[in-house]
């Protein structure tokens, strides 16, 4: 964890090995009642991510600084905005 202040991770999340979670992430549940995150293999979570509710990320995945991701997204994935979006296939 690089900084690893402000990070609030749920006890009941999957993470995959050489995950890389920075500062001010929370990965839980978006409700009481929902489900938790499974996070992949080589995921890098830029600071101020929040990864929320009962979801999977595939490997290899890349969430951008205070992305919002409250749906599953599969590997190689690039995640941007509030709701995140893959923009690993847009083209210019």
């Amino acid at each position: 964890m690089w900084h690893p202040f402000g990070i609030i991770i749920h006890p009941n999340c999957v993470i995959g090995e050489n995950v890389t979670i920075r500062h001010q992430v929370t990965i839980g549940k978006a409700t009481d009642e929902g489900g938790v995150p499974i996070l992949g293999n080589n995921i890098s979570i830029g600071a101020g991510a929040k990864i929320l509710g009962d979801i999977h990320i595939g490997d290899g995945t890349v969430i951008g600084a205070n992305a919002v991701v409250t749906k599953s997204f599969p590997e190689k994935s690039i995640l941007v905005g509030c709701p995140a979006i893959d923009i690993s296939k847009t083209k210019n």
